[in-house]
């Protein structure tokens, strides 16, 4: 039964510049674990505490200090010299420990630091991979869902405005992925392609250089979200390839943040949530979209059962294969995903299931805290039958174990940023190791 003899934490810095945690457990038998944490720019209301300093005078408030004063002395405290059978044993001491339904006592960067270190210091010890340590816990809790058999598809920031770029169009990123290929080696290559042929075009078109936003995409002045999508399509085509057939695109519209009193403001128009349920559907019927994330405002849930309704029979009217069934009430392969409007929280999670408004999580561990948490989530969305995209964070660091918990976790989709910055990277080389070392291929898109 593994022991923590020993838990520190020191502060770090995440891709922005800006702090974050990184943690240290050692186990009685020597093994090490060490397991950084990202941070969100664009964040949901109802995720859980993030833990700051608030000083002006350092880091303009947004030091981790006090985060990282809680592992060291009051988790240390706690759980030093004490043996944990399994991660859920750790993790609900850390919650029970903490003591608030968000985090607001340790900090959730304080507690996932620690949960993701522990869990690195175990896979270790038992000399098994990580993504096989993660594998074997999302085993136990859902039984149904088998061992890692594939690897997830490569969601990619292509093009990024909003929070990520500032705000010359309000939607937040514009992603491609890769639907024709069937190894992780085969969709970076793919991606780069088209990558350097969008980096030409917008050169060409708008004179702008391949400057970068947090999570890597090109950020151009794009005039309307109607030039960003039509840019997108004609890069893929430019990069030789068929859009829909090779390379499909991905939304990530984060309503939330251009969302005033029930109105979304978007490309100077100001539409209500009828409208805005058109508009996202008049762009599925016209660029090859294969998934839509936060296309409403986190708190517009009256509107969000209407969103994917409209959107599964827009994907089901573009899928030959679903016309020939005779099954109104199935949805297409279409994502209907939720990040702010879930918040990896499986209340909110139920929420969305009871009412059918998403069927896709967006999976970002540090929304809920812990590995456990996650994990529910995570399974209970499962148990409804939808896909999961697990996220990086816009505030990334060098850590790879996101790699891996998509791996371990059978995750569809991972969706990590771009292809052109050491912490996005991180995560792809780390793919590219996994799929030499198991030989998988990536899963299919769903129909």
């Amino acid at each position: 039964m593994p022991v923590i003899t020993q838990i520190s934490a020191i502060e770090i810095l995440d891709s922005r510049g800006r702090p974050t945690v990184r943690a240290r457990c050692q186990l009685s038998s020597g093994a090490v674990g060490v397991a950084s944490v990202p941070s969100g720019a664009s964040t949901g209301a109802a995720e859980a505490l993030e833990l700051r300093d608030g000083d002006p005078q350092r880091y303009g408030g947004l030091g981790c200090r006090k985060a990282v004063k809680n592992i060291n002395q009051a988790i240390a405290t706690a759980i030093t010299q004490k043996s944990f059978l399994q991660q859920s044993d750790l993790d609900n001491a850390l919650l029970a420990l903490d003591g608030t339904q968000n985090k607001a006592n340790l900090g959730a960067n304080a507690l996932l630091a620690v949960s993701l270190a522990f869990a690195r210091a175990s896979a270790q010890e038992k000399s098994i991979p990580l993504y096989t340590y993660f594998a074997i816990l999302h085993q136990s809790s859902t039984p149904t869902i088998p061992a890692t058999q594939v690897l997830p598809r490569l969601t990619v920031n292509l093009f990024s405005g909003g929070k990520h770029a500032g705000g010359q169009v309000a939607i937040q990123d514009l992603l491609i992925v890769p639907v024709s290929t069937h190894t992780i080696d085969e969709s970076l290559a793919m991606i780069y392609d088209v990558y350097q042929a969008a980096a030409a075009y917008t050169n060409q078109k708008y004179g702008a250089r391949a400057l970068t936003a947090d999570e890597g995409g090109l950020a151009p002045p794009f005039d309307t979200t109607e030039s960003m999508l039509q840019d997108a399509q004609m890069s893929i085509e430019a990069a030789g390839l068929r859009p829909g057939d090779d390379v499909a695109l991905a939304l990530d519209i984060a309503a939330t943040h251009f969302y005033t009193d029930g109105l979304y403001m978007l490309d100077n128009h100001t539409l209500n949530s009828e409208a805005m349920i058109e508009q996202i559907v008049q762009w599925v019927n016209t660029y090859p979209i294969v998934s839509v994330e936060d296309g409403l405002a986190e708190d517009d849930w009256e509107n969000w059962p209407k969103l994917r309704s409209a959107l599964t029979n827009a994907g089901r009217e573009k899928s030959s294969a679903l016309q020939s069934q005779q099954n109104d009430s199935a949805d297409s392969g279409l994502l209907v995903l939720g990040d702010d409007l879930l918040c990896t929280n499986p209340v909110r999670i139920q929420r969305a299931i009871d009412t059918q408004s998403a069927n896709a999580l967006l999976l970002k561990v540090n929304q809920i805290g812990t590995l456990t948490e996650a994990m529910h989530a995570c399974s209970l969305a499962r148990s409804a039958g939808w896909q999961v995209t697990v996220s990086a964070r816009s505030g990334e660091t060098e850590d790879s174990w996101l790699a891996d918990l998509a791996v371990g976790w059978q995750g569809d989709q991972i969706k990590v940023g771009s292809i052109t910055q050491s912490e996005r990277l991180a995560k792809y080389n780390r793919l590219l190791e996994i799929e030499a070392e198991t030989k998988m291929s990536v899963t299919q898109w769903p129909a």
